[in-house]
């Protein structure tokens, strides 16, 4: 069962699609801000990561930055999930490393899709 680590500070969106992915056959870890994002990637080791970008303390794009640096971390596929989505973001999240941006509200049957695409890419050959 894949594990999905979920970093987002809004207690109802976090909740809300903690769910929907465990009735899809997730493993969900959730983590309301960076730091214990950052925290939980590193002692979880999860299949795929959801960033929220606008966090409490650490923000998405320092948690992304450190996670992409470690060798421990940085092949985990990584979707940034924001309701704050400027221009530049898209590219920004292409140039750190993410695997994909969704712009809230989600689109959760295109999430899920992505997300099954990148768990299929991470298979070893």
């Amino acid at each position: 069962m894949p594990k999905i680590l979920i970093v987002e500070d809004n207690e109802p969106n976090r909740h809300m699609l903690a769910r929907r992915l465990e009735r899809k056959g997730f493993a969900v870890v959730t983590a309301p801000d960076g730091a214990e994002g950052y925290a939980l990637a590193r002692a979880e080791m999860p299949d795929l990561i959801l960033m929220d970008i606008s966090l409490p303390g650490m923000d998405g794009w320092q948690v992304i930055e450190v996670l992409k640096s470690e060798s421990a971390t940085r092949d985990i596929p990584l979707i940034i999930l924001t309701a704050h989505a400027l221009i530049d973001d898209r590219s920004k999240a292409v140039a750190v490393g993410c695997d994909d941006y969704f712009s809230k509200p989600v689109d959760f049957h295109r999430l899920l899709d992505r997300i099954g695409e990148l768990l299929t890419e991470k298979k070893p050959a």
